[in-house]
C-alpha cells in the first residue's frame, strides 16, 4: 500500500478545470470510480462514467451539458466509436457541441477513453 505522501507525488499535476473569463476548461477526464481506479466492464462502462465524470467537474464550476461548447475525446481503438456515440447522445443534446476523436494509446493502464470539455458559464 502506497504512502498519502507516495499517492501525493505520484498524482498528476493538473487541475479538474480551470476557468478563462466565461470560459471553463476542464482536465481529461478518465473513467475513474470513487476509489480512484478505472473502472472494468469494457467501453460502455467507461464511456458512461467518464461522462458522468465530466457532468460532475462541469456542476462544480456552474454549468451543465448544455453549456459546453468543444469537446476533445481520446479512444484507444476506433471500434469503440459507436458505443462512446451512444453513451454521448445520452448527455450532450442538439446541437452537439463542437468535437474532435483521436485514436490514441493512453497514460492510465486500462484506460480506454479520456474526454475532455470547453463550456461556456451560463
Amino acid at each position: 500500500m502506497s504512502s498519502y505522501r507516495e499517492k501525493i507525488m505520484s498524482a498528476p499535476p493538473l487541475s479538474a478545470a480551470r476557468t478563462a473569463g466565461n470560459l471553463v476548461f476542464t482536465s481529461g477526464q478518465l473513467a475513474r470510480g470513487t476509489d480512484g481506479a478505472i473502472i472494468p466492464g469494457g467501453i460502455e462502462a467507461q464511456a458512461e462514467r467518464v461522462l458522468a465524470n465530466l457532468v460532475r467537474v462541469l456542476a462544480d464550476e456552474g454549468c451543465t451539458p448544455r453549456d459546453v461548447v468543444k469537446v476533445t475525446a481520446w479512444l484507444t481503438d476506433a471500434a469503440f466509436g459507436p458505443a462512446f456515440n451512444a453513451a454521448y447522445r445520452r448527455i450532450f443534446d442538439a446541437p452537439y457541441p463542437a468535437r474532435s476523436t483521436v485514436v490514441s494509446a493512453l497514460l492510465a493502464p486500462d484506460a480506454l477513453i479520456e474526454v475532455e470539455a470547453v463550456a461556456q458559464r451560463p
